[in-house]
């Protein structure tokens, strides 16, 4: 682990005691935590930016332009062709 220093307010340095006492952990490992929850929504919210970045730049390879509206009747369609085919 790599040590560091941060500064914080008497508020913040009281609640955080509570919390690590009610949890029975150190405030450190409460920290840890909370920095674990900041990088993993910005992770979530970096990879929806990415998701939105490319929506409509594809096209159905048959010219549907309905996909987003009739997904399930599209999947109803093929697993019923699935299933005849059997």
């Amino acid at each position: 682990m790599i040590r560091t220093q941060i500064s914080l307010t008497e508020e913040q340095m009281q609640a955080l005691r509570r919390v690590a006492a009610d949890r029975g952990v150190s405030i450190a490992s409460v920290v840890r935590g909370a920095v674990d929850e900041v990088l993993d929504r910005e992770d979530r919210r970096a990879r929806m930016r990415e998701a939105l970045s490319v929506m409509g730049t594809f096209r159905d390879i048959e010219g549907a332009t309905d996909v987003g509206r009739r997904h399930d009747d599209y999947l109803d369609e093929i697993y019923a062709e699935k299933i005849h085919a059997k």
